[in-house]
């Protein structure tokens, strides 16, 4: 499939149009974000790189609807981001969209089995249904021994499976990742990565990730660099 083709939006998880991001700083306006265009199609895997600074969370951010854009369009599913209010937003992102980052942001007072329930306990569904999935999900990424354990209870890499298991559990199009192995070890890292590519492929959900990591450019569909607030392809080495 050739990626930068323009895409059906059947086949879109995720879509940008002429993104733009500008803070105000007092008087001053700083740009962070300029006319960005993104496609995402399903199944695909894309690593945004580029320096501290450059906007790159700001861009994942917006992507996943946490934060609004000071200009341009944003298109999960096929839906408007702008179109909707922060409920149907909410509702949206819980159905549409997982989220990783660096830091797993896990309940520490819930258990693995827990935290990876609760995006569909928000979402309303059955006690039994809940449990089921998120075992299931949690058996996956190989912690089915530890479902009970709370965070503290759990490894560094352990605690990052739980949080690719929540991110997962609700089955979205589309998955956000922020440094997901940037507080890991190597060894560790590659351990994690394996399971992304492994769940990617499988379940055919989009991998949209932020990273500093240099293993986890290597094996993706395309790398995007941001920069001076414009996104722009980087050709991979042959």
């Amino acid at each position: 499939m050739n990626r930068d083709a323009v895409c059906g939006a059947d086949e879109l998880a995720l879509a940008c149009h002429d993104v733009a991001k500008v803070y105000d700083q007092g008087p001053q306006k700083v740009p962070v974000l300029s006319s960005i265009d993104l496609q995402v199609v399903r199944g695909e895997r894309i690593a945004i790189v580029g320096r501290s600074g450059s906007g790159k969370s700001t861009l994942l951010n917006i992507l996943g609807g946490l934060d609004q854009p000071s200009s341009g369009e944003v298109m999960v599913a096929g839906e408007a981001m702008s179109r909707l209010d922060n409920s149907a937003r909410a509702r949206l992102r819980n159905r549409a969209l997982g989220f990783v980052y660096q830091f797993h942001h896990l309940l520490g007072e819930f258990s693995a089995l827990e935290n990876v329930a609760m995006p569909l306990l928000i979402r309303g569904e059955s006690i039994s249904l809940v449990r089921d999935r998120a075992f299931a999900i949690l058996e996956q990424v190989g912690l089915a021994a530890r479902v009970g354990h709370k965070p503290s209870e759990l490894s560094g890499g352990e605690r990052q499976r739980v949080a690719i298991a929540r991110a997962l559990v609700t089955e979205p199009a589309c998955v956000l990742l922020d440094e997901p192995t940037g507080n890991l070890d190597r060894e560790t890292a590659e351990n994690v990565q394996h399971l992304l590519w492994d769940l990617n492929s499988r379940l055919g959900i989009s991998l949209v990730i932020v990273t500093h990591d240099f293993e986890l450019r290597t094996d993706v569909d395309r790398v995007l660099e941001l920069t001076g607030g414009y996104l722009q392809p980087v050709v991979k080495d042959a």
